[in-house]
């Protein structure tokens, strides 16, 4: 779930990125997260040319001419686009780190997901190296979501997150510095906004865009009925767009019943990563889990009533962390404000 973007200057040539394929966020060493801006580049048709990028560019989503095209470099947390990547990779760290001289030396730590193959980690280093880093270092992002969210992630005891980012779910059981086991699934907030998108056209004939199935999900989606706020069952959204048959533009009023079953399938989905992921947890580490529950990091953490849903399924207590927007980059950050230190946690990057 997007957040407002934001950016301030650094002076930092270490810098955490979490590289998101809905948002991307940049911490600089001893500054914080100095920039939080989505994962989008705007480029003139048939070129290279970015015309815009990250809030500026989402903008313009589902509302280009045909000169322009709105593109999201990275797809299920990982990229697609390597040229319009490299761009936006380039243009953050320009807004993050200022002056050409100290970016040439920038060091950098980026998250990538625990099922991204060896391609896939060397495009990401290599962009982000042709982007102007000195040097690369990764790091996976439930490792990263576990340090952000203040999880004893060094010590012999297992921690169970789940991160549920924009483009996939990432379920990892962590002990001594290590995922003993884990679950990548291409599974999240886009996906929950096409299942949006899906229900309003099969069940109501009517086509509607990204961006709409966003601010629905938003304005009143769930996972499960949240007992504390009953008021969210009566909320409703009015939602444009055009019919399937006709073309004509019409409006529709969706309940958050509507909603919760439209995101039914999705997030069974990440409930069923989370069982597989504790089935193969060793014995010793489950007893750990059970007695300290599981995390919930990332954007779909927000959405009321997962912890509830997951805490049913699962039988195990689930809590959402403070600030999951932010657990990623703020793991990411940690480990960039101490390289030499935590270096056993990074992945090796080999471009």
């Amino acid at each position: 779930m997007p957040q407002a973007s934001s950016s301030k200057t650094a002076s930092s040539r270490d810098i955490g990125i979490d590289l998101g394929t809905a948002n991307t966020l940049v911490y600089a060493r001893g500054h914080g997260i100095v920039l939080n801006e989505p994962s989008v580049v705007a480029v003139k048709a048939g070129t290279t040319t970015a015309l815009a990028v990250g809030a500026e560019a989402k903008e313009t989503i589902g509302r280009t001419p045909g000169s322009i095209t709105a593109i999201r470099p990275l797809k299920d947390g990982v990229i697609c686009d390597y040229e319009a990547a490299e761009e936006m990779i380039r243009h953050f760290v320009r807004k993050a780190v200022p002056g050409r001289r100290t970016r040439t030396r920038t060091r950098m730590v980026i998250c990538v997901p625990s099922g991204v193959t060896q391609v896939e980690r060397r495009a990401i280093v290599h962009a982000s190296t042709r982007a102007g880093a000195r040097t690369v270092h990764l790091i996976e992002e439930p490792m990263a979501a576990a340090i952000g969210a203040g999880l004893p992630v060094a010590e012999p005891r297992g921690s169970m997150v789940v991160d549920i980012g924009g483009g996939t779910s990432e379920v990892a059981v962590i002990s001594l510095g290590g995922i003993v086991t884990s679950q990548s699934l291409r599974v999240g907030g886009d996906r929950l906004d096409a299942a949006i998108i899906d229900y309003v056209r099969k069940e109501h004939a009517l086509l509607i865009g990204e961006r709409t199935a966003e601010d629905v999900k938003v304005g009143i989606g769930s996972a499960w009925p949240v007992p504390d706020r009953p008021e969210l069952e009566t909320r409703t959204f009015t939602v444009r767009g055009r019919e399937k048959v006709g073309g004509m533009p019409k409006t529709l009023e969706l309940t958050a019943p509507d909603v919760r079953t439209a995101l039914d399938e999705p997030v069974e989905a990440i409930i069923a990563a989370v069982r597989t992921t504790l089935e193969e947890c060793p014995p010793e580490l489950s007893g750990d889990v059970m007695e300290h529950g599981i995390v919930l990091t990332g954007g779909g953490a927000l959405l009321p009533g997962l912890d509830l849903r997951m805490a049913s399924a699962t039988g195990i207590p689930v809590y959402v962390a403070d600030n999951p927007l932010d657990c990623v980059a703020l793991g990411s950050g940690r480990c960039v404000e101490d390289l030499d230190t935590l270096s056993s946690l990074l992945a090796p990057a080999k471009g």
